[in-house]
């Protein structure tokens, strides 16, 4: 998260401010920030950990008083990019350095209770409240700032106006407007991400419809193999199922459907030797780990299913839905029947933690918290219904990861929020054009843009 704006220059023993530093046309300040790991056992009685902020200005303005605005970024389990210049939209960017949930840092749990336990913490519900620990040490006066929540970002804001509206100014949301149903709402999700997934790939393969024959040819390479896996550089096995999990990332960003074709020019190896057996190549396996992210981001595949949950259990939704369009999902069977092999898209399944190696020791874990079924209330419906801080969203009609559907119904349960409703971006408008976007949105709530 970050700051915008003159911090406080005391440190604290739960705060501590380092110095001002510079990179081309901005002036930058980190912020570390001792928060209890359970707000509810105040700052004296629960553990600690760490929450990182970058304060970023425009260079020669770091002295003068700013107003704040706040970064949510996506995820969950996702950390900012760091600045390193003014262009685009970098106006507030941080985060990356707050407590890691890194592999190894999760490996000192000595059982998958205890770091179940641990994790339960990082939900929207814990973020809201981390964030109004800093802006009442950060901001001057403790007064209210404005926030910026992309995606699972936006997910938090909501959560934000439901039970802190007071420290807030105005909110901004791209691509973010969570589902706020009692109980799990994760199946209705997942419904809608399964259809918009098989509009996805129908776009993508008429863009390039040379990569049918190649999946397919993966597929059945793959599905021919001893156990119909192939060891991964990293240890763990690329499968047809796994293979198709590209899609999170391929199917749903501006460039995605490119960086998706190129990937594909690369899968097999040259044949140098006459009478080498065909092989999948090694850069293609690097590649489609990389594409993965869950060795550097593990709590995003760890916490997904539960951002939707409130007093019940998950219950791995993602793949109890999977097995009702299982016909169209088959990878298997699409492949040798010459259909094209579906990518799915933002889910989450059980056996990635079979075959992800970075993600085995975490299987145990990752089953708790799939049956943990005492998720505390994400969002306050009647708060939100007579909501007074200004607020405006974009909303995005293809949007492979937020269903339009399901944000129009939350939105329309927000007293006050305006939407931009535009297919001019997919889910990643704020990193593709930010400048346009925020300005859209500001526009909205200072009265630049009409109101009807």
């Amino acid at each position: 998260m970050n700051g915008k704006g003159l911090a406080a220059a005391d440190s604290s023993p739960e705060h501590l401010t380092g110095d001002w530093y510079s990179v081309p046309d901005l002036r930058l300040r980190d912020h570390r920030f001792w928060v209890p790991l359970d707000h509810s056992l105040g700052l004296s009685s629960s553990p600690k950990i760490t929450v990182f902020a970058r304060e970023v200005v425009a260079a020669g303005k770091e002295e003068q008083r700013l107003p704040y605005l706040l970064y949510l970024q996506g995820g969950p389990g996702f950390e900012c990019r760091q600045p390193t210049e003014s262009s685009g939209w970098v106006h507030k960017r941080g985060t990356g350095l707050s407590t890691p949930m890194t592999v190894s840092a999760m490996s000192q749990f000595k059982s998958a209770d205890e770091l179940a336990d641990f994790l339960k913490h990082f939900r929207a519900d814990n973020i809201v409240k981390d964030a109004e620990f800093i802006r009442v040490r950060i901001v001057p006066d403790a007064g209210p700032w404005t926030i910026l929540g992309q995606s699972f970002g936006g997910f938090c804001a909501v959560t934000y106006l439901s039970f802190a509206p007071q420290g807030l100014k105005q909110v901004l949301i791209t691509g973010g407007i969570p589902p706020i149903g009692d109980g799990c709402t994760a199946g209705s999700v997942y419904k809608a991400g399964f259809q918009q997934a098989i509009h996805q790939n129908e776009k993508y393969y008429k863009r390039f419809p040379q990569d049918i024959k190649i999946v397919q040819e993966l597929v059945n390479y793959l599905a021919e193999q001893e156990g119909g896996e192939v060891a991964l550089p990293s240890g763990g096995f690329l499968t047809p199922r796994g293979l198709q999990t590209l899609g999170l990332s391929g199917l749903g960003s501006r460039t995605g459907f490119e960086s998706l074709h190129y990937l594909f020019e690369k899968v097999w190896d040259p044949t140098l030797v006459p009478g080498a057996p065909k092989r999948i190549s090694y850069n293609f396996l690097s590649s489609f780990e990389k594409w993965l992210n869950f060795d550097t981001n593990p709590l995003y595949a760890l916490m997904h299913e539960s951002i939707y949950c409130q007093g019940s259990a998950s219950k791995w939704s993602a793949n109890s839905i999977r097995t009702e369009v299982e016909d169209k999902f088959d990878a298997i069977r699409a492949a040798r029947e010459g259909l094209p092999v579906l990518f799915t898209a933002e889910m989450i399944f059980p056996w990635m933690f079979d075959e992800i190696h970075a993600l085995k020791p975490f299987k145990d874990a990752a089953h708790i918290l799939a049956e943990k079924k005492d998720w505390p209330p994400l969002y306050d419906v009647q708060v939100l219904n007579n909501n007074k801080v200004p607020v405006a969203a974009a909303v995005y009609y293809e949007d492979l990861y937020v269903s339009f559907n399901l944000a129009k119904e939350t939105a329309s349960q927000i007293a006050g929020i305006r939407l931009w409703i535009t297919n001019e971006f997919m889910h990643s408008g704020l990193r593709d054009d930010g400048t346009k976007v925020i300005d859209h949105l500001l526009g909205m709530l200072n009265g630049r843009k009409p109101l009807f």
